[in-house]
């Protein structure tokens, strides 16, 4: 069932947590936390679909280093109670991608190097 997961919904993250497997979206991982739209707790064939498809269109349409919610905001509120925490040390990643803010956050610096000459008649 992994396998299907990943090769039909590459956007779809599998993550093992106190001994149970959940499968959904991250939002966002940092040295503690992961926030998570657990795909499971979606009981709505309806909402199910939808889900999965703003999930194809995040995964399409953006650069992927973007999280759903902030690429999608008003798209996913409805979704927001199927959130759910995690304790970071106590995740295992199974598959799919993990987004994370502190990505954007870095600043990359290109350091040019301009060197001044006087000219000399």
């Amino acid at each position: 069932m992994q396998e299907d997961y990943q090769e039909h919904y590459p956007f779809l993250t599998g993550l093992k947590y106190v001994d149970r497997e959940y499968i959904g979206i991250v939002v966002n991982y940092d040295n503690q936390i992961v926030s998570f739209f657990d795909l499971e707790k979606i009981i709505s064939s309806g909402a199910h679909k939808e889900f999965l498809t703003l999930g194809e269109t995040w995964w399409w349409e953006s650069n992927r280093q973007i999280p759903i919610d902030v690429f999608l905001h008003h798209e996913m509120k409805p979704f927001v109670p199927f959130m759910t925490t995690f304790v970071q040390k106590d995740v295992e990643h199974l598959f799919g991608p993990m987004t994370t803010l502190q990505n954007l956050l870095k600043k990359r610096i290109k350091r040019k190097g301009i060197q001044l000459v006087k000219k000399v008649d």
